[in-house]
């Protein structure tokens, strides 16, 4: 059964002496509003939006792929991949060729 709990993973401990347990999801989203607030990060942020940077971030900066999967806790490199594995440099590319083609700057190359 859930209980609206959340739980830390494996060795995390999120209480002094207790790891893996549940915890109440009050305080784990206290404890964010808390950081988020002193990092100054605007108040629809997400902890997932920043765990997904990082991801990002770890790829883009050709960290071993198996690497970055584990410390996300993914179940395989290839989930990894598959779901962050797009650069952004490709997506730059693309982005900036497609708005080209749209204004007519293709035709002059």
């Amino acid at each position: 059964m859930d209980h609206d709990l959340v739980f830390a993973r494996d060795g995390f401990k999120l209480y002094r002496g207790e790891a893996g347990g549940p915890q109440d999801p009050e305080k784990v989203s206290a404890r964010w509003r808390t950081a988020r607030n002193r990092l100054h990060l605007p108040e629809n942020f997400r902890l997932h939006d920043w765990r997904a940077s990082k991801i990002t971030n770890d790829l883009d900066n050709h960290e071993n792929p198996v690497e970055v999967s584990a410390n996300a806790r993914h179940h395989s490199p290839g989930y990894t991949m598959a779901r962050y594995g797009r650069r952004r440099a490709e997506g730059a590319k693309k982005l900036a060729a497609s708005s080209a083609a749209r204004i007519g700057l293709s035709s002059l190359v």
